[in-house]
C-alpha cells in the first residue's frame, strides 16, 4: 500500500497557487516538512525540490503572480514568499565536487539521484503536493518507524562531502534516535572528527547551538565525548555539568535554553567563556550572558537580589546551573529603585560622587531588606544622611 501525506499545512494559503504554477509532476515537498509530518511533529519551513531548472521556477512564479527572491540562484533555489510563510524551491542536483566546507553541483533531472546527495534516509523522502504520494529512495520511512538515524549509502563518504554532517548526525540522534545508534554512523564520525577543524567557527558554533538547544542533549553530548569528537569543538567541556543542569531544568519547569547548556558545560572561568563565545561567533549579548554565567559562585545567594542585579536570563542561568530554587522569580517582575540623585541633593547633599555613592549604599540595603517601598527607602536615606552627618 502506498503511503500518503495529508496535513494542514499542505493547505496553506498560496499554497494550490504555487503548485499549479509549477506543474503537475514537476515539484514535490522534500525533507524536514514531510519527515516531521510522518513523526506528528509541528512543521514551521516547507523545501520543495522541482525538475524546472531555477530560471523557469522565476518565470513561471512571475507569470503567477507569485512574489520570489532568488535566495541561493547559484545552487538552484528560489524562495516563493507566500502568506503563510515561504517555500524554498530547489532544482534537483547532483555533486560534482566537495571539499568538506563547499560542494560544486551541478542540476539533474532524476529524483534518486537527488536524494543520494542528501545527508540521511530521513532526510530524502518526498511527497507529492496534489497526492501526498510518498516517495522513498533509501528505506527512509523504514528508519523513521525505527527512530534509526542513518546516513545515506557510505557514512564516511557522506561526511567527506560535508564534514558539518558529523554534528548534524548528533543533532539528529538527538532530536530522533533511539537507541543503540548506528554503528556505522558514530564509526565514522569518530574518524572523521579532526575534520571539523575544517569548517568555519560560525557554522560549527550555529550547529552547536542547535543541538543545546533539543529537550535533552546531554547523552548524546556525552556520546560526542566518548567518540573524540566533543574534544574538537569544545575541549573544555563537561558533558556530566550539563546532564545535572537539564535535570535541575525540568525539575523547576525550565525551557532549554542553549546558551544556558553551553554555560553549564564550561568552567566558572570568564575569560574562557568569553574565548568560546567569540570561537562559536556568538553575539555580543550572547558573550556577555555567558561571561555572567562563568562569574558564577558555587551558592548564587538570594534569588531576587540576583535577578535584580544580573537581569532575569543570567540570574536563572546561575540558579539553575548551581541546582538552586528559581521558584521566587516565579510571577514576579523586577522592581524600579524609587530613589533618584536629585531627591539625595534636595536634602542637602552637593552634586557630585557623593550622590552616587548614597545612591548605591541606600540601594544596597533595600535590596538585602527585599525591596521594601518608598516610605522605607527614604528611611533608609536619612540613615545614611545621619551616620554622615556623626
Amino acid at each position: 500500500m502506498t503511503e500518503r501525506l495529508d496535513a494542514p499545512w499542505m493547505h496553506r494559503e498560496g499554497l494550490a497557487g504555487l503548485n499549479a504554477a509549477l506543474g503537475e509532476g514537476n515539484a514535490r515537498f522534500v525533507g524536514g516538512a514531510v519527515r516531521d509530518t510522518l513523526l506528528d511533529q509541528p512543521v514551521k519551513d516547507i523545501d520543495m525540490a522541482t525538475l524546472l531548472r531555477p530560471e523557469e521556477v522565476i518565470e513561471r512564479l512571475k507569470a503567477a503572480g507569485i512574489r520570489n527572491v532568488p535566495t541561493g540562484i547559484e545552487h538552484g533555489t528560489v524562495t516563493a514568499v507566500l502568506p503563510e510563510g515561504p517555500v524554498e524551491i530547489t532544482t534537483l542536483r547532483h555533486d560534482v565536487s566537495t571539499d568538506g566546507r563547499r560542494a560544486t553541483v551541478a542540476f539533474a533531472s532524476d529524483w534518486k539521484e537527488d536524494a543520494a546527495r542528501r545527508d540521511f534516509t530521513i532526510n530524502a523522502l518526498y511527497a507529492d503536493p496534489a497526492t501526498g504520494e510518498i516517495f522513498d529512495y533509501f528505506d527512509g520511512l523504514g528508519d523513521l518507524a525505527k527512530h534509526h538515524v542513518r546516513f545515506i549509502g557510505d557514512a564516511h563518504e557522506r561526511i567527506r562531502e560535508d564534514h558539518l554532517r558529523i554534528l548534524r548526525y548528533f543533532r539528529f540522534q538527538a532530536r530522533f534516535g533511539s537507541q543503540p545508534a548506528d554503528v556505522e554512523a558514530e564509526s565514522a564520525c569518530s574518524q572523521l572528527a579532526a575534520s571539523l577543524k575544517g569548517l568555519s567557527r560560525e557554522r560549527v558554533g550555529m550547529e552547536t547551538m542547535n543541538l543545546l538547544g533539543l529537550p535533552d542533549p546531554a547523552p548524546t553530548v556525552q556520546r560526542m565525548a566518548e567518540l573524540g569528537v566533543l574534544a574538537v569543538i569544545l575541549p573544555e567541556a563537561d558533558p556530566q555539568a550539563l546532564a545535572a543542569l537539564i535535570v535541575h531544568e525540568r525539575a523547576q519547569g525550565a525551557a532549554p535554553e542553549a546558551l544556558r547548556r553551553l554555560a553549564a558545560l564550561l568552567p566558572a572561568q570568564v575569560p574562557l567563556a568569553e574565548q568560546v563565545a567569540s570561537r562559536f561567533r556568538l553575539s555580543g549579548a550572547q558573550k556577555k550572558r555567558l561571561a555572567t554565567a562563568a562569574a558564577r559562585e558555587a551558592q548564587p545567594g538570594d534569588a531576587r537580589a540576583l535577578a535584580y542585579r544580573l537581569g532575569r536570563d543570567s540570574a536563572l542561568d546561575r540558579l539553575l546551573i548551581a541546582g538552586a530554587d528559581t521558584a521566587p522569580l516565579d510571577g514576579w517582575d523586577l522592581p524600579v529603585f524609587p530613589l533618584k540623585g536629585g531627591q539625595i541633593v534636595a536634602r542637602g547633599v552637593g552634586a557630585g560622587p557623593d550622590v552616587a555613592r548614597l545612591l548605591r549604599q541606600v540601594e544596597d540595603r533595600w535590596i538585602v531588606e527585599g525591596f521594601p517601598d518608598e516610605s522605607r527607602v527614604e528611611a533608609l536615606l536619612d540613615a545614611e544622611l545621619a551616620g554622615r552627618a556623626a
